[in-house]
């Protein structure tokens, strides 16, 4: 016979695609953060309550950019971000990503690395992709990194926007990539700490080099209608 206390109490339901975990508590390093996008990124991320290391190949320019940018954010060379840092993001230019990540690997290991780099290439008629040996930016992170988490993600958002005082909100969704679903949960909460801004779930990390790739058209928009275009995406 079952007494009430024997019952098997239920199930906990899964979460689901919009339940995201508590990031606020997480410290974010910026490779590259005295570059435009880096700092931007840093800037929105420190306004948002996020405790940011700005890195850079000299500390004394990060420190300095920091100092620039307030809002808490500490400037150190790459390396120190990224020891320091649960969240790392990658934006230092195209020519120089191998290079800086191979050798920060003791350093990024263990770290969710959210590589924003776009492969792109520059001639009369304007940007086009390239296409790296790996397949991507972040296929090429992934293969250099074996010990850390890789995703990608924060490729089409504008340097100019993130960057301005007078924007208070950057209306834009972010195509979030990996392949370990705890981390592309992780970097699209951090997206959404950012007023105007959402975190999307895009695939796995194999499907980057389109999203690195769109950049291109978007510079081509951004041209033609003298705009600071981003994307939406729509029924989710």
């Amino acid at each position: 016979m079952t007494t009430p206390d024997a019952v098997t109490p239920a199930a906990a339901p899964k979460p689901g695609p919009h339940d995201l975990p508590d990031v606020s508590g997480l410290v974010v390093g910026v490779l590259g953060g005295t570059g435009p996008q880096g700092k931007g990124l840093a800037r929105r991320l420190a306004l948002a309550g996020q405790q940011v290391v700005l890195g850079s190949r000299s500390a004394d320019r990060a420190e300095e950019a920091a100092a620039e940018l307030g809002h808490g954010v500490r400037g150190a060379d790459n390396a120190t971000a990224a020891r320091e840092a649960d969240v790392v993001i990658v934006a230092v230019p195209w020519d120089g990503h191998g290079a800086t990540l191979e050798s920060l690997r003791a350093e990024l290991a263990g770290k969710i690395v959210v590589d924003c780099v776009n492969p792109l290439g520059f001639d009369k008629q304007g940007a086009y992709a390239l296409r790296p040996e790996e397949g991507s930016a972040a296929q090429q992170a992934a293969a250099l990194l074996p010990d850390s988490r890789v995703t990608a993600a924060f490729h089409h958002l504008s340097a100019v926007l993130l960057q301005d005082p007078a924007v208070e909100r950057i209306d834009t969704d972010v195509m979030v990539l990996g392949d370990d679903r705890a981390a592309t949960d992780t970097v699209q909460a951090l997206a959404g700490r950012v007023p105007g801004m959402r975190g999307i779930y895009a695939g796995r990390l194999r499907n980057a080099h389109q999203v690195e790739s769109l950049t291109a058209n978007l510079i081509s928009a951004n041209r033609r209608y003298k705009a600071h275009a981003g994307l939406r995406v729509t029924d989710v």
